[in-house]
């Protein structure tokens, strides 16, 4: 059974930073396949479309929406099969709930609460 469970959601204040975890565990990435998937974050704000936020290949590429870039990175571990985003200098428009996903295939997370607020 495949899981992507994402962690490190919070409140915090405009200019803050957060680090969000998605722990993948399941066939696909045992046996180290983990370090050959390209994996995302995507995130969805009320009323909106979920959108791609950043991306990290299996040679550690990375790729991100034009609304993050400078403020946000992706990264991973490949001994923890973990993929992490930091953020920082956070807006109150980066407030959504933040999705980890496999790239290519149709595997999600639960998703986990991002809110930046005075």
């Amino acid at each position: 059974q495949v899981q992507l469970v994402e962690s490190g959601g919070g409140l915090v204040q405009p200019g803050g930073s957060l680090r969000l975890s998605c722990a993948a565990s399941g066939s696909i990435f045992s046996h180290g396949l983990f370090s050959s998937r390209a994996m995302a974050w995507y995130r969805q704000a009320p009323g909106k479309q979920r959108d791609m936020v950043a991306t990290i290949s299996g040679g550690d590429t990375t790729n991100y929406a034009d609304s993050v870039k400078g403020r946000f990175t992706i990264a991973r571990d490949n001994a923890k099969n973990t993929v992490y985003l930091q953020m920082n200098s956070l807006k109150p428009e980066d407030t959504a709930i933040y999705y980890c996903k496999t790239v290519g295939l149709s595997y999600w997370g639960q998703g986990t609460q991002v809110t930046v607020s005075t």
